[in-house]
């Protein structure tokens, strides 16, 4: 009887916390235009992630320390080693990818041979895929290896994927140049060499490539957007009409796909242009097996960095 009881009171109190979570979960999304179906999966997603409509994302959880958001210590830390030199490092790279692409964009209409057009959708969708492809590479490199502490690459690279962690909504207070400017930075390049060869390559040399420069500029755009799609994909609140029909139709990065990736220890869906390659990736167990090959080879611990940062506490709680 005692046993019985006891396990009658557990799945009351699991039926209520299910219950609860469930009408939480619902109050929170149903409002944003987001799927209504609410699995297993969407409660512990829900019960083991920053709310993204919570300010500080402690409150759903009765927390007795600060989990997530801006007032978590290591949070805080992290955002005020942003620096002027980064910001100027931003604005320039953001002003030289636009002026390349400008350029580049003139001479791709120029040469534009209508025989070819039908090449332009395969090359799209191509580079989306290797935009996406390459967001996740970037995206587990930076959240899984190396230190805040590492020489101009940690403070300067690292330090947002740390910070984005124990605060994923600080991204939603970023401006254009803070979300944008290190992948417009990754474009800039490529963006040259190609200036390069339309200014100083024959006609014939230029048409013989056209095709592949048409790919490489349609993936610099998808880069450079990356993490404005990103962006929104934490933005619940006052996107417009046609970017959350874009999400909800997985055209760009939606936001209950990208969720996945906020659960702690946050080792999974790390492709962040669309989210297209994140569920293939995972069945062939791509992102543990490179895991175990470079932890077999270096004796590095993978997200021992971020650990520690997501670990950083101080006496302030919520009143």
């Amino acid at each position: 009887m005692c046993l019985s009881s006891q396990t009658v009171v557990c799945s009351c109190s699991t039926s209520s916390m299910a219950s609860s979570l469930t009408t939480t979960a619902k109050d929170n999304l149903i409002p944003n235009n987001i799927e209504t179906d609410f699995s297993t999966e969407d409660i512990l997603v829900d019960k083991n992630s920053m709310p993204e409509d919570d300010p500080n994302g402690n409150t759903l959880h009765d927390a007795h320390e600060i989990r997530w958001g801006p007032q978590h210590a290591g949070a805080k830390l992290l955002a005020s080693q942003y620096t002027n030199e980064k910001r100027l490092q931003e604005l320039i790279s953001i002003l030289l990818c636009i002026i390349l692409m400008m350029y580049n964009f003139f001479f791709i209409c120029r040469y534009f041979d209508v025989r070819n057009s039908y090449l332009i959708i395969p090359a799209a969708l191509l580079g989306i895929l290797t935009a996406d492809l390459a967001s996740g590479i970037v995206h587990w490199g930076a959240d899984t290896w190396g230190s805040v502490d590492m020489p101009f690459i940690g403070r300067n690279f690292l330090r947002p994927f740390r910070e984005h962690h124990i605060d994923p909504t600080s991204i939603t207070r970023h401006d254009f140049v803070e979300t944008n400017g290190d992948n417009f930075a990754v474009t800039v390049p490529y963006l040259l060499y190609m200036a390069y060869k339309f200014t100083y390559l024959s006609d014939t040399d230029i048409r013989r490539t056209y095709n592949f420069e048409v790919y490489m500029f349609l993936l610099a755009i998808f880069v450079s957007m990356t993490n404005q799609f990103h962006k929104w994909s934490h933005t619940y609140f006052g996107l417009p009409s046609y970017i959350v029909f874009l999400q909800n139709y997985h055209v760009i990065l939606p936001r209950k796909h990208h969720r996945l990736h906020h659960v702690v220890p946050h080792d999974t869906y790390f492709c962040i242009t669309t989210g297209w390659l994140n569920w293939p990736l995972e069945m062939i167990k791509f992102w543990s097996l490179l895991e175990i090959i470079v932890e077999k080879y270096t004796a590095a611990k993978p997200r021992s960095d971020d650990f520690a940062w997501a670990q950083k506490t101080e006496q302030v709680h919520y009143e």
